[in-house]
């Protein structure tokens, strides 16, 4: 693979300090943006999270698309996908104690519970509630951008590795050392805003053996990309990938809240 589509693994990469904190900040140093878009995680107490709201539905994608879920939705994220649906995640939420959020989780009572955002992996909490909520026996997953390094999530979660295309403006965030670390739990997720963006990703699999890895999951960006036309690149393609559908938006209104 040449020219634009090629992966540049970077010599090193920023690892946020689990510790202090450090670190998040620093994502796009100096950038007056970046200090504005984590604005809402200023001030918030040591062992609080800013959550945005926790609420049932169906999964609506991934490999456990249909399953009844429990959402946990965390406030605020340093990028700005061209198609972000979720804008609102971006400064709205209350705080709340770890163990708030851990209780209000398990009293919904299901087996699946999904950690999103925003970006989650902003906030240094979401480590150890991703932890207790695996030590009460439920199946965790992480939805993340792909811009944070992995590494610290508790091995039995299972990460959903949001891997952003040139059409989502955010391909520069990537953190391409992140697609080292997936494992066959794990999932990989490309949101497609044209065939250019198809085109790229197709490339990435293939260069990496990415679907050796975990499953692969090509989504359109909702109302930019027909998803019988995604079906006809995949089908053409001969990639063994999976292509997925957003259910919310099929059985509910696609700008409704809380499901």
């Amino acid at each position: 693979m040449s020219g634009q589509g090629k992966i540049h693994f970077p010599a090193t990469t920023h690892k946020p300090d689990l510790k202090t904190g450090e670190g998040w900040a620093k994502m796009d140093s100096g950038s007056q943006s970046q200090a504005q878009r984590l604005r809402p995680l200023q001030g918030k107490a040591a062992g609080t999270l800013v959550i945005h709201e926790i609420y049932r539905s169906l999964q609506g994608e991934s490999t456990f698309a249909g399953l009844p879920c429990v959402f946990v939705r965390l406030t605020a994220c340093h990028l700005r996908c061209v198609y972000c649906d979720t804008p609102h995640a971006f400064n709205q939420g209350e705080t709340m104690s770890v163990d708030d959020v851990v209780a209000r989780s398990l009293a919904l009572g299901d087996d699946l519970v999904e950690i999103t955002g925003g970006e989650p992996l902003l906030q240094l909490e979401v480590y150890p509630l991703m932890s207790r909520l695996a030590d009460a026996g439920k199946t965790v997953l992480i939805e993340t951008s792909g811009a944070i390094d992995t590494s610290a999530v508790d091995p039995r979660v299972r990460v959903i590795l949001d891997l952003k295309t040139p059409g989502s403006g955010e391909v520069e965030a990537n953190v391409w050392s992140n697609l080292e670390r997936l494992r066959p739990t794990d999932e990989l997720k490309f949101v497609l805003c044209d065939r250019a963006d198809f085109d790229w990703a197709a490339n990435v699999v293939g260069e990496h053996r990415l679907t050796d890895r975990c499953p692969v999951l090509f989504s359109v960006a909702f109302g930019q990309v027909n998803p019988t036309d995604l079906a006809a690149w995949i089908l053409e393609s001969h990639l063994p990938v999976r292509l997925q559908l957003q259910q919310h938006k099929i059985l509910w209104d696609p700008n409704a809240r809380g499901v």
